[in-house]
């Protein structure tokens, strides 16, 4: 399939690793001018930044000329155990809250007068399937993502009669740095003898939550991302797409 990208200009946040920095090498496989930005400084490719900082957002997105897309692929989990809930601090909250809700509501205020201008693009917010089902794993990280979700939708009823379409891409099971702060939690709650491998974790939870049984790889939302961005997805807008094994399904 031919997307029709080719000379396109893509801003990634959270370009530097793992999904984003996957749907940054998706995009620029076909044909598209990359722009990454990221508070990780192991890749050279990306601007340092903060997407908790609108300054910083702000600066990055003036240094642009044109835009075309917008991928936003932060996440951060609070490091704890939070099952249940109670086992967390209120205190644990703030900081998930400000870098995966509010870091995505920067990045919407500072870019969307950008496509506005232009009468055209697209937003793309990865979200999870924690903020689907109230995952009581990490309880702040689940509730974040849900308020993304929602503010997906809400985004893609103000900016569609610009010709601008908002959807949210939801991972299921993915072996990425998030994920194994997740097991490093757990494990930390058990005995010596009860501990478990990253791979043993992996391949057992994925067994359980996933109808297919198998992880999810990044590449994978590098192929959805740049579908939605191209004019195959010129009436998809306002969605949550799963790409989890069948670990989420709703009647």
């Amino acid at each position: 399939m031919n997307l029709n990208l080719t000379g396109q200009s893509i801003v990634v946040f959270g370009a530097a690793k793992g999904i984003g920095r996957a749907i940054a090498d998706g995009f620029r496989s076909e044909g598209c001018t990359v722009h990454g930005f990221d508070r990780d400084d192991s890749e050279h490719s990306v601007t340092l930044g903060d997407v908790t900082s609108y300054d910083s957002v702000r600066a990055f997105v003036d240094t642009l000329d044109v835009v075309d897309h917008v991928v936003f692929s932060v996440g951060v989990g609070s490091g704890k155990f939070g099952f249940p809930f109670w086992n967390l601090e209120p205190s644990d909250w703030m900081r998930v809250i400000e870098v995966n809700l509010i870091g995505a509501v920067n990045v919407a205020h500072a870019l969307a007068p950008r496509l506005i201008e232009r009468g055209k693009g697209s937003f793309l917010f990865l979200v999870s399937v924690a903020g689907q089902v109230g995952s009581q794993t990490d309880p702040p990280y689940s509730a974040s993502k849900a308020a993304l979700i929602n503010f997906t939708q809400c985004a893609a009823k103000d900016l569609g009669p610009h010709n601008i379409r908002v959807n949210a891409l939801s991972p299921g099971m993915v072996k990425t740095e998030l994920n194994r702060s997740i097991w490093a939690a757990g494990q930390s709650k058990l005995s010596e003898e009860q501990r478990i491998t990253f791979d043993e974790w992996a391949t057992e939870k994925s067994k359980k939550v996933s109808h297919l049984g198998r992880w999810q790889m990044p590449e994978e939302f590098a192929a959805m991302a740049t579908f939605l961005a191209s004019d195959h997805a010129k009436n998809i807008t306002g969605q949550t797409l799963n790409i989890d094994g069948g670990q989420v399904m709703h009647s």
